[in-house]
Formats: structure tokens, C-alpha cells, sequence
């Protein structure tokens, strides 16, 4: 009874390690991200994003470049809605700080998953594992001209 106690034990262990240890990188799709109901409703409407190297109107005053880091339950997921999800997470903090700063917009914003800058106006990288999903983006705070 003992060798099967054990051997079962060893199991769970190299499962949970092998579920914890998952690290699937996603390059998904900002445009289909921002098309879901959850960003339509929770974004802030009042402060502008730019993608990459988007063009955006005319920088009044620059407040610093900031980066966030967020991670969200994967969980009874599809990696594609936790990407999606953790996705918003980032996008509502950077809006934070915009707002704590005084900008009206996040221009150059850039997937920054463990410091390494991914610029693109079509994707942001997002990795996904057996229970935790993370997206870290950095973006620069400014006031643009209307």
C-alpha cells in the first residue's frame, strides 16, 4: 500500500511540474483583441493607443516610457481568451498611468515579455501556461495635440 501511495504521489508531482512548467509563446492578433466586448466596455475611450511605430498626431510633452507586467488565471481557458484577457489587464494599467500622469495617449507601445522588446502594429506576444497566462507591455505617456 505504501509503494502505491508513493508511486501515485510521483505522479502528481511530475504532472503539476510538467503543467507548471508549459511556456507556449502566442503572437495574437491586437485588432481581434481590441474587437472583443470586454475591451469595447473597459477601455478608456479618452486616452489614444498606438501600436509600434503607428503615426499619431503631434507630441505636446512626453511623460517617460512605463512597462506592466500581468499575468491572469489560465485556468478553464483557452490560451487565445487568457491572451486576450491579460492583454486588457495591460492595456487598463498603462491607461492608468496615463491618466496619473496627464496624457491623453500611449504612443510606441511594445510587447516587453521579460524585458525583450517586440514593436509591432499587428501583434503583441503573450505566453501561456498550465495555470498562468502573462503579457508585459511598455508604452510612452504623452499628451498629443488634438
Amino acid at each position: 500500500m505504501k509503494l502505491i501511495t508513493v508511486l501515485f504521489s510521483l505522479s502528481l508531482m511530475l504532472l503539476t511540474t510538467q503543467a507548471h512548467s508549459r511556456d507556449t509563446k502566442h503572437m495574437m492578433s491586437i485588432a481581434e483583441a481590441l474587437e472583443t466586448a470586454d475591451y469595447k466596455e473597459k477601455l478608456n475611450p479618452n486616452i489614444a493607443l498606438y501600436f509600434g511605430d503607428q503615426s499619431h498626431p503631434k507630441i505636446i510633452k512626453s511623460f517617460g516610457n512605463f512597462p506592466t507586467n500581468k499575468k491572469t488565471n489560465s485556468f478553464n481557458k483557452s490560451d487565445e481568451t487568457a491572451c486576450q484577457w491579460v492583454m486588457l489587464s495591460a492595456l487598463l494599467a498603462l491607461q492608468a498611468r496615463a491618466e496619473r500622469e496627464g496624457g491623453n495617449a500611449i504612443i510606441n507601445i511594445a510587447s516587453y515579455y521579460k524585458k525583450n522588446i517586440v514593436k509591432s502594429t499587428t501583434e503583441f506576444e503573450c505566453h501561456a501556461g498550465g495555470f498562468m497566462t502573462g503579457a508585459a507591455l511598455t508604452g510612452e505617456v504623452v499628451k498629443l495635440s488634438k
